[in-house]
């Protein structure tokens, strides 16, 4: 029965594929580098070195008006079903929303934690300046959720913050991702080089609105 459904899905993907690839090539320039320096995208980052070989990148950056200890929080907490990732939480947290405050038990992410649905797994802390997550999938697994998705290949995120004077922070978020080119979940892939710029705009502005707000209590005038 899930073949049934699999083939037909497969065959709508590669033709949504064939329409849209002008498009995606067109954007990819802005998407992948949205908000990002030139300096910045050429920077290696940390993390890199979890997908050594990785055939796609996006560097993404936003300006937050707080100072670091102020941002790190936010990011400290962030994953599936702990403070969510302040993008579109009817995909990525079940519906929950994302917390618009700081959990205090939340503040310690741990190496080899898993955060992620689709098994986001922290490797790397460094408090205040980064966290490292990546994921590994040596074989493809077809999920059935709000449709139907691919989870497939190896991918690498990073946040990093770095700053800019004592009351703002540049926010950089780095994705790599490994995979095999020519591969069935390729044909899925223009709608996620899309979805996840979308969603990754929303998590940036999420974590600046938030930071932000509590801006006060670090001692900064709004």
């Amino acid at each position: 029965m899930r073949k049934l459904v699999l083939y037909p899905m497969m065959f709508v993907l590669f033709l949504a594929g064939i329409v849209s690839f002008p498009v995606l090539v067109a954007l990819r320039p802005f998407h992948r580098r949205w908000g990002a320096t030139p300096d910045e995208v050429r920077a290696p980052m940390p993390g890199d070195g979890e997908v050594p070989n990785a055939v796609y990148q996006t560097t993404r950056a936003i300006t937050v008006r707080a100072p670091q200890p102020a941002v790190w929080p936010w990011i400290a907490q962030m994953g599936y079903r702990r403070a969510g990732w302040y993008g579109f939480d009817q995909f990525d947290n079940d519906g929950v929303p994302s917390a618009d405050h700081i959990i205090p038990d939340l503040q310690n992410p741990r190496i080899g934690e898993v955060i992620g649905e689709e098994g986001l797994t922290i490797r790397a802390v460094n408090r205040d300046v980064s966290l490292i997550l990546s994921f590994s999938h040596p074989r493809t697994v077809w999920v059935f959720k709000e449709g139907i998705w691919p989870k497939f290949g190896s991918s690498s995120l990073a946040y990093v913050l770095f700053p800019v004077d004592e009351n703002q922070t540049r926010l950089i978020v780095r994705m790599r991702f490994g995979m095999r080119i020519f591969s069935l979940p390729t044909l899925w892939w223009p709608f996620f080089e899309i979805g996840d710029f979308l969603n990754a705009r929303k998590q940036l502005r999420g974590i600046k609105d938030r930071a932000e707000a509590l801006a006060p209590s670090w001692g900064m005038d709004q």
